[in-house]
Parts: C-alpha cells; sequence; structure tokens
C-alpha cells in the first residue's frame, strides 16, 4: 500500500513538472482599493490571462495602504516563483520612489513582466472659466502670482506632480499658482466644478462625463486624443509636448529574480493578450490605451518615469 501511494505521488509531481508554469493559482497582489485603476486593470488581466496559463486561476488580493508601499514590499519578499506577482502604478514605482528617501524599497528590485495599459490625463477649468485654452491659462498664471489654486490629491499625488510640471514647462517657479490638497481624485475634479480651485489636472476617464456635460473644459489630454472627445486637443497639438510624459499607468511585476521560465510565459501571454479582443474590451471598458512591451522595453518605460519624478520632486524641494 505505501509502495502504491509513493508511485501515485511520484507522478503526481512528474505531471506538474511536464505541465509547467503555471502548477498552481497565481496571486495578484494590488496595492491600492479596489474600484481604482490598478484593481481595475489587473483583474481585467487576470480575467482573461488564465487560458493561456495552463487555465491556472488568477486570485486578486487588495494589499493596501502606505500609498501602495504594504503592497509592492509584499511582492518584494515573495518567493521567486512567479506564483505572486504585483500590479506596479505610478505611485509605487515612480513617484513614491522618488518622494521617499527612507522607502524599503527601489523601482528596479523587481522583476519587469510587462507594461499594461496608459491611462490618459487632462489638465482642465470650470467649463464657464475665461480660459479657452491652455496658453491663456499660463498666461494668466504669469501675470498674477499666486492668485489661481489648482487641486491636488496630496503633496505626492499625481495630480500634484501634473499640475505642477506644466508650471515647470512654461517657466513658472512652484509658488506661481497655489496647490490646494484634497482627500481624493474625485474631489479634485468637485473643487474646479465648485469653484473653490480654478485648474486641476486629473486621470481623464474620471473628468470625461463632466466634458461631455459642458461642466469643464478640457485644455489638453495626454498622451493624444481621445475618440470620445475629439476636439480636445493633445498636449503636443497644445503646446506642451513634454507634458505628454504625464500618464497614468500599470505593469505587472514579480519579486527580485524570477526564473527564465517565468518571465518567458509572461511574455508569451501578454503576447496573446495584446491579440485578444475580450481583453481590449475590457480595457477600453476602464479608460485604458493598451501599452503590452517586453520586459526590457518596460524597465526602460519605468526608469524613465522615475527618472522624471525624481527631478520635479527635487526641483519642488519636496522629498522626504
Amino acid at each position: 500500500m505505501k509502495n502504491l501511494v509513493l508511485v501515485v505521488a511520484l507522478l503526481a509531481c512528474a505531471s506538474a513538472g511536464a505541465q509547467g508554469y503555471p502548477s498552481k493559482p497565481i496571486s495578484f497582489v494590488i496595492p491600492f482599493a479596489a474600484g481604482g485603476d490598478s484593481d481595475l486593470s489587473g483583474r481585467n488581466v487576470a480575467a482573461h490571462a488564465s487560458k493561456y496559463l495552463n487555465n491556472q486561476p488568477i486570485v486578486a488580493v487588495n494589499r493596501t495602504g502606505a500609498s501602495g508601499a504594504i503592497g509592492a514590499m509584499a511582492v518584494k519578499n515573495a518567493a521567486p516563483d512567479g506564483y505572486t506577482l504585483l500590479v506596479a502604478r505610478t505611485a509605487t514605482h515612480a513617484i513614491l520612489p522618488a518622494l521617499d528617501s527612507k522607502l524599503q524599497y527601489r523601482w528596479n528590485e523587481f522583476t519587469m513582466l510587462s507594461l499594461i495599459e496608459l491611462n490618459p490625463y487632462m489638465c482642465f477649468v470650470k467649463g464657464d472659466a475665461p480660459w479657452r485654452s491652455v496658453t491663456e491659462l499660463v498666461a494668466e498664471i504669469r501675470k498674477s502670482p499666486g492668485k489661481l489654486n489648482f487641486s491636488t490629491a496630496g503633496a505626492g499625488t499625481s495630480q500634484n506632480m501634473a499640475a505642477q510640471y506644466l508650471m515647470t514647462l512654461a517657466g513658472l517657479t512652484k509658488d506661481h499658482a497655489v496647490g490646494i490638497h484634497y482627500k481624493g481624485g474625485g474631489e479634485v475634479t468637485t473643487a474646479v466644478l465648485g469653484g473653490q480651485v480654478q485648474f486641476a489636472c486629473n486621470n481623464a476617464p474620471t473628468v470625461i462625463p463632466q466634458v461631455k456635460a459642458g461642466a469643464v473644459r478640457a485644455l489638453f489630454v495626454t498622451p493624444a486624443r481621445l475618440p470620445e472627445l475629439p476636439e480636445v486637443p493633445s498636449a503636443s497639438e497644445a503646446g506642451f509636448p513634454d507634458m505628454n510624459k504625464i500618464v497614468g499607468w500599470t505593469a505587472l511585476m514579480g519579486p527580485p529574480g524570477l526564473p527564465r521560465e517565468v518571465v518567458e510565459k509572461w511574455s508569451e501571454t501578454f503576447a496573446r493578450l495584446a491579440r485578444d479582443p475580450e481583453w481590449q474590451q475590457g480595457n477600453a471598458r476602464i479608460g485604458g490605451i493598451p501599452a503590452i512591451r517586453t520586459p526590457a522595453e518596460t524597465e526602460q518605460f519605468v526608469r524613465e518615469q522615475y527618472d522624471l519624478y525624481d527631478k520635479l520632486v527635487g526641483a519642488l524641494g519636496i522629498r522626504q
């Protein structure tokens, strides 16, 4: 009987080995709350990638806190076997590493698997504001330093960085307009609607309904015109091409030292997802622009994003 049990166990191991990676469920650690960009993007990948991964389930796990650092650290310290992966965001791998000098990880201490999608960004004013273009808004800021306010979700958030980067590109100082900090991205837009501030920059999907309703006027969008708002110019067309660097993005990463087999399997999976109409439709529903890249291209993109925010944080003097 014991010999039979041993034979069965050996056969099971041989079967798992022949099957290769993955041979059990995979966890996607999402470092932000349910309903956010990383959550929606990660779950969209999880819903459609399983069929390319031996039909193994992909379980999304929200590990929130510390601006995404808790979830990122959980993956950095996980076993490098490909069964615990991180749905990384702009905040976890560009802004936070640039902002927090005491952060317990660096942006490049992960195995890059693929960029997933980009989230367009939009700068806007209230619908009845006198400024018809970003050039007119910048001229008003330059003429009356300290008079205009913009809303952000906090000093280290993309909303603040976007507005500050716009002023930097326009040759203005960080004090030419005053940032008013609110609790979240929704309040950033609400503050413009209510007239508490004169302008803001925010994730485009959250602003598009207000633009369509005429409640706010979009001055430009990054990185390109949107099909649903064809009249809104891109940042390049509006005269600020470098603002196209300001985009939200999601990427899939693993702990340092993932085996080559795992990296290659995910590269193959993302290549197939890029042609998967169901994944594409899911991405479109959440306002994402497909941006699947190779691991090397992903690392280069994340490096450029980190460098952008590192320089901006230094110029603003807000490094912690």
